[in-house]
Order: C-alpha cells, then structure tokens, then sequence
C-alpha cells in the first residue's frame, strides 16, 4: 500500500547531519569576511598616510631653491655669534700680548736677526687682530644696522682672531726650536735673571717717584699707577720663586718643567717692568703738563680773542637781512681784512669774517655760546692755578682743550702739542693696565683701547684728540670694571699672595692652581698644547 503526503518526514542518521551543517558554515565564513575586510582597509589607508608624511618631511628637508641649491641649515642666533667674537678678540689679544713679550727675551739672547720671521709673524698677527679690533667698535656703533651685515661683521672678526692665531701658531714650533730651553735653559735663565735684578734695583727709586707723585699734584694726577709698586713687587716674588724652581727642576733633569717655569718667571719680570716704567712715565708726562700749562693757557686766550674780535655785537645781527646788510657793511667797512695786520680773512656766506681757525658753518649764536664757556674754563683754570694748591696739570691741559676745541681747531701753536700729550697718557696708561690684568680684562675694553691706539695715530685737530682721550679712559674703566668683577680666583688658597697676581696678568693659565701651565709665544693651539701636564 502506497501513502502519499506532502508533510516533512525527519531523517535520521548521519547524512541529515551533513546536509543541515552545510548552510550555517557558510554563513559563518561570510560573517568574518564582513569583520576582516574593513580592518585590512583602515590598516592600508594608515599605512599609505604614514609614507606620506614620511614623502613630505623628506622633501621638506631637501627642498631645493629655483637654482638648485639645498636649503641651508639655520645660522646660529645673532647672541651666540657675538659671544664667540668677544671671546675670539680676548684669546687672540692674549696670544699677541704674550708672543710679544716672549719674543722680547729672545731677542735678548739671540739677536734681532735671529727672531726676524716671528716678529714678521707677530706683525702680521697683530694687522690682523686690529683690523678685527676696527669691526668690532663699528659694530658696536652700531654700523651696519641690519641683521644680515651685523651677522657678516662678526663673521668677519671671527675669521681675522683665527687668522691671527694661525700665523703665530705657525711659527710657534720654530721658536721653541730656536729657543730650545728644554736643551739649553742655563742662558735663557741668565738673561731672566740679570733683568729680574735689574727690577728689584729700580724699585725703592721708583717708590721715592711715586711718593714725589703724592706731594707735588693733586691726588688724581698719580691715580693711573697708584698701587703699581705694591704690584710690581708681588710678581718680582713670583718671578723669584720660579727661577729658583726652574733650576731646581733643571738639576733634577726635568727639563720641561723646568721650562715651564721659566716662562712664567719671564712673564712675571716683564709685567714688573711695565709696572715700574709706567710710574716714571707718568712722573715725565706730568712734568711736561707743567711747562705746557702756561703757555697752553696763553695759546688759548689768544685764539678766543681772535674769534671774539671778529664776533658782532648782541643783536647786531638779529636786523632784518636787507637793513642788516648795510648797517654791518658800515659797521666792518674791510671786513674781508683782519683788525690788525690787514690780512684777508675767510668770510661766509652773508659776508661776515670767520676767524683763522674758527670752525665753520658755526651759528654766530652758537659760537658766542662757545666763547662764553671757554672763558669761564679758562677762568676757572687761572683760579686753580693761583689758588696755591696741588693740581693735576695733565687734567688742566685736558679742560683748556676740551674748552677750546669747539671754538677753534688749534692747528698751529702749543694746543696741538697739549691735546696729544694729554691723549698719549690716557692711552698708554689704559694699555699698561690691560696688559697687566689681562686675565680679567675683557673685548670691551680692549677695543676702545685698540680704537685710541689707532686714531692716536691720525689724529690733528683738538676735536680728534680730545676723542682720542675720551676713548682711552673709557677703555682704562671698563677693564677695571672686568678686574673688579673678576676678583681673586685664588682668594683663600694657600699659594693666593704668589700666584694670584700671576693669574690676573694672564701669566698662567688654567686658574693658576697646581702645575699650571704658562702663557708663551704662540696662538690658541699652541696655548692648548701647553695646557698638558708634562711627561
């Protein structure tokens, strides 16, 4: 019998299994299709994002200009510049000061010939260093204005301070040989210590000097070497104790200390002699102020005359310009023709004389202002001179030419004569400090001294002169400043009295403490070389 019905019959067995399980396993595998497929498209569009950023940071770092050139990398601040300029101009003056006064006791020994091309090496470094010295007062008057240049300048001085250095680092090798002290120090020890005797001799005459100073003037005419006795005595002690060291060394068979030490001794015995020479400097340089302080103030009296008799009355000048020109064609009937000797006389340009010397393009108002101040200065100076007290006479010729430099140019007569004895003191005075402290004195200082220095030498006018001076004592402040701020480096160390001194003076470097090394003839590597404890 047959039973036919659409109604679903269940199957056992394994093969429903089978059939039921087919469908669901393919609906699982298209489920984590679904999940992965996104995953791997995030993972690609990150992975395409980052060598983007990769592709753009590289070409920003190598993106080239129109002409082809790569970027170049950025300048140093404009600060950080300045700073190793500063310090570049203090080492090179260093090495210059330091060659100089090596160069002085081998040519002691050896003869000018000998030493011939490192004094040619020495003038060449010290064109070099001026040159630098002349960018750096530009650059700090302010010359060139924009960033850009300013950055070229000190750029500039850098490259002349090494220069500098180069040509006596050059050298430097050919000196020792020439000086050989580690082979032959017995003679180069003669020569320190005949002048080192020599000194110690000279001072209680130079303590008579400076006490003389201290009687005869004012206490400012001697406060330029006050204390410079005292001084010169301590580094003759330093230069005492390393000479007996250098020969204690050189019979315990070191000669390189022994060297070392000989060098400092040198150092310390020139820097006494620069201490000693400036008193009995200062002695002649006042000595002379004093016969100049007359006749400078007769000179000047007389020039004021000449500008005062050629000057129109008050008001004279204050008339309307076409009655004024007749009433002063009546009033100077020759006025092209001096009051005395007849001589024709410059005019300017609405006819009125100018005296010889007057500066021009002067306001008749302006220059009476002038004469009124000089004669009160001139006044004041007679004052001084007949009030019985001690006076500084270079100071006096200073205020008779500062008075009168705006009045006239002083190009003939002792005027002249004044402005630069009274420029040359400044200068020398302020360049023996620096070379004597020169551990502490810093660029400033030595820049406004290398600017008198070099106008010193082109100067003509009172005007030039007078400026010569300012710069000078502005030099001599600022490196007291620098010394004052510097302090003793040793202050409390038990060798503080004997080596502080050297230090200041820049005879030893490294702080002065220990086996330190000395200062010597070279530039800034052969000053590192040195700095190496000997072997």
């Amino acid at each position: 019998m047959t039973v036919e019905s659409d109604l679903p019959v269940a199957i056992n067995g394994p093969g429903a299994v089978a059939a039921t399980s087919a469908p669901a396993q393919e609906e699982d595998e298209t489920s984590a299709a679904d999940l992965v497929l996104p995953l791997v498209a995030v993972g690609a569009a990150g992975a395409l994002a980052g060598y983007g950023y990769v592709r753009r940071t590289r070409r920003a770092r190598t993106r080239t200009t129109p002409a082809g050139t790569p970027t170049a990398p950025s300048a140093p601040p404009l600060t950080a510049l300045d700073k190793q300029a500063r310090a570049l101009l203090t080492e090179a003056d260093d090495c210059v000061r330091t060659s100089r006064e090596e160069l002085g006791f081998a040519e002691a020994r050896f003869g000018t010939e000998a030493v011939a091309p490192f004094a040619s090496a020495l003038r060449d470094a010290e064109s070099e260093l001026s040159a630098a010295f002349r960018m750096r007062q530009r650059y700090d008057d302010g010359v060139p204005a924009d960033e850009t240049s300013r950055r070229h300048v000190l750029a500039g001085i850098v490259g002349r301070c090494q220069e500098a250095g180069r040509r006596l680092d050059a050298q430097a090798p050919a000196f020792d040989q020439l000086r050989a002290l580690e082979r032959e120090l017995g003679a180069a020890l003669a020569v320190a210590e005949t002048r080192f005797r020599e000194l110690a001799g000279r001072t209680p005459t130079t303590q008579a000097t400076l006490t003389d100073l201290a009687e005869l003037y004012a206490p400012s005419a001697a406060a330029p070497v006050t204390g410079y006795v005292e001084q010169a005595k301590d580094r003759l002690v330093f230069a005492g104790a390393r000479l007996n060291q250098a020969r204690q060394s050189a019979d315990m068979d070191s000669p390189e200390r022994a060297a070392r030490h000989l060098r400092a001794a040198e150092g310390a015995v020139d820097q006494a002699a620069v201490f000693l020479s400036a008193v009995h400097r200062l002695a002649d340089e006042l000595r002379a102020a004093t016969k100049l302080v007359p006749a400078a103030l007769t000179g000047a009296e007389a020039e004021l005359a000449g500008v005062r008799g050629v000057l129109p009355a008050a008001g004279e000048w204050e008339q309307p310009a076409d009655a004024g020109m007749g009433a002063m064609a009546g009033a100077v009937p020759d006025a092209g023709r001096g009051p005395a000797t007849g001589e024709v006389e410059a005019a300017d340009d609405a006819g009125r004389p100018v005296p010889p010397g007057a500066p021009p393009d002067v306001p008749v108002g302006e220059l009476r202002s002038r004469v009124l101040h000089a004669d009160a200065v001139l006044t004041s100076v007679r004052q001084e001179l007949t009030g019985g007290q001690p006076y500084d006479p270079l100071d006096v010729l200073h205020r008779i030419v500062r008075a009168l430099a705006p009045v006239a140019t002083g190009r003939a007569g002792v005027l002249p004569a004044a402005a630069r004895l009274t420029a040359h003191s400044a200068t020398a005075a302020a360049d023996d400090f620096v070379t004597t402290h020169r551990g502490a004195v810093g660029a400033d200082a030595r820049t406004r001294l290398a600017a008198a220095a070099q106008d010193l030498l082109h100067a003509t006018t009172l005007t030039d002169l007078a400026s010569v001076r300012a710069l000078a004592r502005q030099a001599h402040e600022l490196a007291e400043q620098d010394v004052r701020t510097h302090g003793n480096p040793l202050a409390g160390a038990a060798d503080a009295s004997r080596a502080g001194g050297a230090v200041l003076g820049g005879i030893l470097l490294d702080g002065g403490s220990g086996d330190s090394p000395p200062a010597c003839f070279g530039g800034p590597l052969t000053r590192a070389r040195r700095n190496l404890p000997p072997g």
